[in-house]
This record gives structure tokens, C-alpha cells and sequence, in this order.
């Protein structure tokens, strides 16, 4: 077969490769940080442009017909590339000494693992992209090597494994009734012998999943982890490595257990508006701001699983005449909905986190204030005018407000469950957004109103450039949000029956 035929997969080589590269060139060179960052930067922008050149894709498969790569895994690639990008970006103005060859070696197989999931059609090649990205991002939580930084990467250890675990004993029961690892498979062999073992399945895929996507009860490791891990790397959990949970839980849920439809419906409805309100509730009390996010985090992921009900509910209805769109399909317009706000929350949410990391390194070592303390916002606005206004569009981004990709994602996916006739988890949602408004406008408030806290705080090249380019995407989604709707139309299709 010719080399070209695996030219939709050239990404993920290229960065496999350069992962090796840097790790050896950083054995062999002294003080070679900065080296690295714009070598794995400039790996990253060559993946991101070999992915783009294959955005509408038609499913193509490889190795076995384990890899599919189609709209839909390119959709998510694109997501996890950029926001690898802005955080080697961001990092480059904090990881340029020794160990530096490590921390980007360690991304980018991160990044390799994301990517592999998103295209992965075959439980046991989703399970090994899953176990690549994690096992990477357990040692990058751990990275700086404060007592903090242990912590938190010890408990991300622990219940990552645990979710693992969860998950594989559910595909041991998927690949037993099916005796296949296929997804196609395990789809017609769940319609033919639906049975007990395929609830417990069903439980156990939700269980871990759960875990990944940091859905109310399986929350718990993220506002830790979150808070405790260096910022740049909360950067990549909260949105990078959680939005592969959501694309692996899609091909799974999706197209493999459709059979059980109405069970997930109902499973992911009370996880949806249990995961959204006790979210954005418990980061009202909050005064660290990394928690803050990490919380308001656990909200989003709530309005994302809104998806999974919008397609339990409307699975297979006749079309709609939908936003002055035509003809649509609710469910499909469900999938876009939640992808728009994937891709708006990891640009939103690694904009914020980079802000908080910038923050906290100019907080003096000798303060007895915890670096992420909400105090050390206070006039911000003058001591860090770049970073306060990009945290600010950030802000009102992530509550939803016009015209930013926040708005755009909630108002496509909020619609889609009132045209299901969900009416009051649309109805819940939108009153969970505007509590946001609560803690996001708190975090505004001290950068703008309140005085001073400290001296003028010195904006380093990395994470001012990757702030900007971060503030202009979310905006530009917003002010032209057309063809991003149709490229998630697109991609929400591969999930779909035609």
C-alpha cells in the first residue's frame, strides 16, 4: 500500500516522532528549554495544518479498521493540537531550563495519546490512546515537584486508575457478548442480545467515562487536581484531556449502546443537571480561583452530557426547520451544540488557566497567601492591563455572554434540547448560567474595583502572545460563528445513522 494512503495520520506520527526527538536532543544539550518549546510549538502548528488540510474528511479507516479518521475525529484533533499549542506557547516563558526537554516530551505524547482516542473506533486502540494520554498527563500534574504538585498528581493517579478500571471491565463485558472490539460490532450484537450483561456494561462505560469527563459524583479528583497541578497543566486537563473523555464516550455510548438508548437518556439526564448545578453552586464559595475554574469546569462538562440526552430523546425524528437553518435534525444539532462548546471551553478555559499561572508566578515566594487566592486579583487591571482584559472577555465567555464561542456553544445546544421537547433541562441550564454570572463577575470585580494588592506584575512574552491569540479565536467564533456551526454539523453526523 502506498505511504500517502496514511497521509490523514501524518499528525500523529509527526508528533511521535518529535516527542522522541526532543527527548533525545534534550539528553545530549545543556540549557536547551527554550530550544525545545519552539521545536515542539513549531511540530504542533505542522500537525495542526496536516489535520486541517482533512477538516470534511469522509470516514476513511486504517490498521484493522481500528482507526477511523473522519469530521469528527478531526474536529476534536483540531481542538487538542490548539490548545497544546497555546500552552507550549504559555510554557515557554516558564519551563526553559533544566527538565524543560521532559515537560514538552511529555505533551506531546499527551497530545499523541488525545488524538489517537479521537479516531479510535476499537475499544482496546481507544483504551491504549486513553492510558498514553493519561499516564503523560499523571507525571506533568506531578511535574514542578512542590508538596502541592504531589498531591494532586497522587490523587489524579488513583482515581485515573480507578476509572480505567471501571471502563476496561465494561469493555471486557462489551467484548464478551459481541466477540468483537469493534464498535460496529458491539452495536449489532447489542441490538441482537440485549440482556443483563449489557446494562452492567452500560453502568460500568458510564462509571468510567464519568470519572473522565468529571461528572457529578465522579468529580471529585478535579478541583484538586486543578488546584494543586502547575497551572499550564491544568490548562491541558481541564481542556484537553476531559475533552477526550467526551469524544471516547461519544463513539462509545453513541454508536456501540445504542441498543440501550433510553437507559443512557435517563442516566445522563440526572448526570447533566445534577453535574451542572452542584457545579456552579459550589464555586460560589469558593476564594481560590484555580477552584473556581475547576468548578465551573464541572458545569460545563454538565451542559455538554446535555447532548447525550438530546440524542437518547430524538434519536431518529423527522428533521425540524431549526435557527433559520432548514431542515435539521434535532439530535444531530444536539452533537453540534455540545462540539461548539467543547471547542469554546477549551479555548476559554486554557485562556483562564494561563492567566491564573501568569498571576500566581509574580506572586513572591516569601507571601503567605496562597498564589491562586482571589486577593491577589485585586487591581489587577493596573498592574496586568493585558492580562485582566483577557481574563475578562474569558469571564463573560464562559457564563455565555454575546458575542464570544461560550454564547454561540450554549445557544446551539440549549435550542436543540427545547426542540426535543427537553424543555426543562433548557429551561435549568440557562438559569445555571446565569448563577455563573455569580462567581465570574466576583473574579471581574476584584481586577477592576478593588485597589491594588501588590506592585505591577511584569507580562512575559509566552503567556501574553498565547492570551491574545486565545482571546482572538473566542471572539472570532463569536462574531462569525457560521461556519464553526457547520463544520460541528458535520461532525456531529458521523455519529449518526444517515
Amino acid at each position: 500500500m502506498e505511504f500517502s494512503h496514511y497521509a490523514p495520520l501524518w499528525g500523529e506520527a509527526l508528533l511521535t516522532i518529535l516527542a522522541v526527538l526532543v527527548v533525545l536532543l534534550g539528553s545530549l544539550m545543556k540549557n536547551s528549554g527554550k530550544l525545545m518549546g519552539y521545536l515542539s510549538a513549531a511540530g504542533l502548528v505542522a500537525a495542526l495544518a496536516l489535520v486541517a488540510s482533512n477538516l470534511t474528511i469522509k470516514p476513511t479507516l486504517f490498521f484493522f479498521d481500528t482507526i477511523s479518521v473522519d469530521a469528527l475525529s478531526q474536529f476534536f484533533k483540531v481542538v487538542f493540537l490548539v490548545v497544546s499549542l497555546l500552552v507550549v506557547i504559555a510554557s515557554m516563558s516558564k519551563y526553559t531550563g533544566k527538565g524543560a526537554d521532559e515537560y514538552f516530551a511529555l505533551l506531546l505524547f499527551a497530545t499523541v495519546g488525545m488524538m489517537v482516542v479521537s479516531s479510535s473506533v476499537d475499544i482496546i486502540t481507544l483504551f491504549v490512546g486513553f492510558e498514553l494520554a493519561s499516564l503523560s498527563t499523571y507525571a506533568l500534574a506531578a511535574f514542578d515537584r512542590s508538596k502541592k504538585n504531589l498531591e494532586a498528581a497522587m490523587k489524579y493517579f488513583i482515581f485515573g486508575s480507578v476509572a480505567s478500571a471501571f471502563m476496561l471491565f465494561g469493555f471486557s463485558l462489551l467484548y464478551g457478548m459481541a466477540g468483537s472490539t469493534h464498535l460496529v460490532d458491539i452495536a449489532a450484537a447489542s441490538l441482537a442480545n440485549f440482556g443483563p450483561a449489557t446494562l452492567v456494561a452500560l453502568l460500568f462505560v458510564i462509571v468510567g467515562f464519568g470519572f473522565k469527563m468529571a461528572l457529578v459524583p465522579f468529580h471529585m479528583w478535579a478541583p484538586d487536581t486543578y488546584e494543586g497541578a502547575p497551572p499550564l497543566v491544568s490548562a491541558l486537563l481541564a481542556a484537553g484531556s476531559k475533552k477526550m473523555g467526551f469524544v471516547a464516550a461519544f463513539r462509545v455510548i453513541l454508536i456501540a449502546l445504542v441498543a440501550l438508548r433510553m437507559e443512557w437518556y435517563m442516566a445522563f439526564a440526572i448526570l447533566a443537571a445534577v453535574t451542572m448545578t452542584l457545579g456552579n453552586l459550589a464555586a460560589c464559595w469558593q476564594n481560590n480561583v484555580r477552584r473556581i475554574l475547576a468548578y465551573s469546569s464541572i458545569a460545563q462538562a454538565g451542559y455538554i452530557a446535555i447532548a447525550f440526552v438530546v440524542v437518547g430523546a430524538a434519536y431518529g425524528a423527522a428533521p425540524v426547520n431549526v435557527l433559520n437553518m432548514g431542515p435539521i435534525r434535532a439530535d444531530q444539532l444536539g452533537i453540534a451544540g455540545a462540539l461548539l462548546l467543547i471547542l469554546g471551553h477549551a479555548l476559554m478555559k486554557t485562556g483562564a488557566f494561563i492567566g491564573t499561572a501568569l498571576v500566581a508566578s509574580n506572586v513572591s515566594k516569601e507571601s503567605e497567601t496562597d498564589p491562586d487566592d482571589i486577593s491577589n486579583y485585586a487591581g489587577l487591571a493596573k498592574r496586568a492591563p493585558i492580562t485582566a482584559f483577557c481574563m475578562l472577555i474569558f469571564m463573560f465567555a464562559l457564563a455565555g455572554i454575546p458575542p464570544t464561542a461560550g454564547y454561540i456553544g450554549k445557544f446551539v445546544l440549549f435550542s436543540s434540547a427545547i426542540y426535543s421537547g427537553l424543555v426543562w433541562l433548557a429551561v435549568l441550564a440557562i438559569l445555571n448560567s446565569a448563577l455563573s454570572l455569580v462567581y465570574y463577575l466576583r473574579i471581574i470585580s476584584y481586577m477592576y474595583l478593588k485597589e491594588a494588592a501588590g506592585p505591577k506584575i511584569k507580562e512575559q512574552k509566552g503567556y501574553v502572545v498565547a492570551l491574545i491569540l486565545t482571546l482572538l479565536a473566542v471572539v472570532w467564533i463569536g462574531v462569525f460563528p457560521e461556519a464553526f456551526i457547520n463544520w460541528a454539523m458535520q461532525a456531529a453526523a458521523v455519529l449518526l445513522p444517515q
